[in-house]
């Protein structure tokens, strides 16, 4: 949800703008670094700079790499080559062709080899070349960095093209083992393209160079708000009816842009009026994380429920029944997300630890937007709503002790989710806008409740404006303090998520613009850094347990099922030898324990009280 005033005054200016826009038109040479210039201008680059910047990621033995083009001028070739430096040799691994809209290259090599580090460059024509690096498959670190950024406006009333020198300076300090960008990479609402190339220059000099996962988000489609309503078109202010505003070729371009470097979709088959899906898995350092369109399948809440504000996103009366508005037609990830989640959930090859990426957390993160006294009771864009699939979400992934990491809130902060009880689910982090100027503060009405001693009255359990149960354990918003630094007092940054593959331990990091994280003066904002184990994304209170398992062999996928209902419960690459599965309903349960060939299976078993659980000893092979 965004300032609707803001939105107005971005349409303004880049329609104000269209003329040194259009990606055919002569401009002027590229401007010097740190030059005061219009930064959506596309510059008229010397054709060896026609390669803008590259994104990539590897998953499963296969590269994806998408370049990022200029524009080409007529009779240059539309043929680009991605070399890689074999046994100190370039050689030739793809040779593909631009696409015009958009100006994209994207390759795909197949059976790439991921032990080792692998410089390649692309090239177009005789004099253009892009160097970078494919980094091998980190299986050995005992610790996997990811970095995750979200809302990067350069608009001139979010402070203009602020510079991210302080952000690429940190990326090189952390050394992640993946980037993020959860959304709103282009706040542009009509010119994906101009603005995607200078996102591109602000970070190339880092993304060229580590995995890389972008998302596209609501502003970087064009558009204030997204529910995508299955790819339907919008026809309401606002986008409040669900649906796509910008042209479907608009959407793909952006959509090719940001994500066809991901690996390929699980289910590409196309939504309403051929947009395509990118949702997806990636394994990476035996981390493996699922890639969600939050918003793609998400109905949109106008002519569903009764509108209760001066927008219909915006619910302001205080009395409203949080149950009016979970109706049976709306629906938040939809069923093929959610059938994807649930396979992903099962699926350990490779894996010791899940991690779910999107554009938002599930539950209403804010109760103040855009100004003090901005109070909303409910946002129907947070993903708090609809409640019903909210829980469908969460469920599934706490199914395999996931966390969850995204963006969009404007607001950061650091979430335990329940569902029928408080804390009995995933935990999330939402990371802060990298520029912030629409505001949001989590301030609730009444004190948290089971807090520490002396923790802050907003922290603890509470429920949202749906009535989601959640404990905030981290929050940094906005100062009050007028003046000074622009970025300080808005709460903007970045996050970082260590995940410690020996102790399954998961670290959260919120840290501020215009620091230096190397400085051992520097420090996150309050609340910060946060560490949780696996085991505690399904904190679920046990009814009852079965036998202790004693495994001849270590780290190995243990899977329960109820006999009755056929219901995985979870699955779970457990640490260690010896586990004592809990379960949340007495009966039989089947118990699968191993992988491929080495597998057992054990039908039949029992329930019985924590204090009378006896050991199961199993051999693999």
């Amino acid at each position: 949800m965004k300032n609707p005033a803001s939105f107005i005054i971005t349409i303004l200016a880049t329609l104000g703008l269209a003329s040194i826009l259009n990606a055919q038109q002569a401009q002027k040479p590229a401007p010097k670094k740190n030059a005061k210039v219009n930064v959506l201008a596309i510059p008229e680059v010397t054709r060896d700079k026609v390669i803008c910047f590259a994104l990539y990621t590897v998953h499963e033995k296969t590269l994806k790499l998408t370049a990022q083009l200029y524009p080409l001028k007529e009779g240059e070739t539309r043929k680009v080559r991605l070399e890689a430096k074999i046994s100190g040799q370039w050689k030739t691994v793809a040779v593909t062709d631009v696409i015009e809209r958009g100006w994209t290259a994207p390759f795909r090599v197949e059976n790439w080899d991921d032990t080792k580090d692998t410089t390649y460059r692309v090239r177009h024509g005789e004099k253009a070349t892009y160097e970078g690096l494919i980094r091998k498959n980190p299986v050995e670190k005992r610790e996997i960095v990811v970095v995750g950024f979200t809302g990067n406006s350069i608009n001139p009333g979010h402070g203009g093209n602020i510079p991210k020198e302080d952000l690429v300076s940190n990326i090189k300090k952390i050394k992640p083992d993946i980037l993020f960008f959860s959304g709103d990479q282009v706040y542009d609402h009509r010119r994906h393209y101009a603005a995607w190339l200078n996102f591109g220059r602000d970070f190339g000099e880092v993304i060229k160079d580590y995995p890389t996962i972008t998302i596209p988000d609501d502003h970087d489609v064009g558009q204030p708000n997204l529910w995508g309503h299955n790819g339907r078109k919008s026809t309401l202010s606002g986008a409040s009816d669900g649906g796509y505003i910008m042209p479907v070729e608009y959407v793909k371009e952006v959509e090719r842009a940001q994500t066809s470097h991901l690996p390929d979709p699980y289910d590409p088959t196309p939504i309403d009026r051929g947009i395509g899906t990118y949702y997806t898995d990636l394994t990476w350092g035996r981390v493996s994380f699922a890639i969600i369109e939050d918003r793609k399948f998400k109905t949109g809440p106008a002519g569903m429920i009764p509108r209760q504000g001066p927008r219909p996103d915006h619910i302001r009366n205080p009395e409203y029944d949080p149950k009016s508005v979970d109706v049976p037609q709306a629906r938040l990830l939809g069923e093929r997300q959610l059938k994807f989640l649930e396979a992903w959930g099962q699926d350990w090859t490779n894996t010791d630890i899940k991690a779910a990426l999107s554009q938002t957390i599930f539950c209403g993160g804010a109760h103040i937007h855009g100004r003090i006294g901005g109070r909303l009771h409910a946002d129907l864009d947070s993903n708090g709503w609809p409640q019903t699939g909210r829980n469908k979400a969460i469920l599934a992934l706490r199914k395999s002790f996931a966390f969850h990491y995204a963006g969009d809130q404007h607001l950061a902060t650091v979430f335990h989710h329940g569902v029928d009880e408080w804390r009995d689910s995933i935990h999330s982090f939402c990371v802060p806008s990298i520029a912030n100027l629409y505001l949001r503060w989590w301030k609730p009405l009444e004190p948290g409740k089971n807090r520490k001693p002396n923790q802050d009255p907003i922290l603890g359990d509470h429920l949202d404006g749906f009535n989601n149960k959640v404990t905030a354990i981290a929050v940094a918003n906005p100062t009050p303090t007028k003046g000074g630094d622009r970025l300080t007092t808005r709460a903007a940054g970045f996050g970082v998520v260590r995940i410690d593959k020996k102790t399954r331990d998961i670290t959260f990091i919120c840290w501020p613009r215009n620091v230096d994280v190397a400085n051992k003066e520097a420090k996150p904002y309050p609340g910060w850094p946060y560490t949780f184990n696996q085991l505690d994304n399904y904190s679920r209170k046990a009814v009852a347990y079965l036998p202790t398992l004693e495994i001849n062999q270590p780290n190995q996928v243990v899977q329960i099922q109820h006999e009755e209902s056929k219901e995985v419960v979870y699955t779970l690459r457990i640490n260690g030898k010896s586990f004592s599965p809990k379960v949340f309903a007495t009966g039989s349960y089947t118990i699968e324990i191993g992988e491929g060939d080495s597998k057992r299976i054990f039908k039949q078993v029992k329930t019985t009280a924590k204090e009378n659980a006896k050991s199961l000893k199993v051999k693999l092979k």
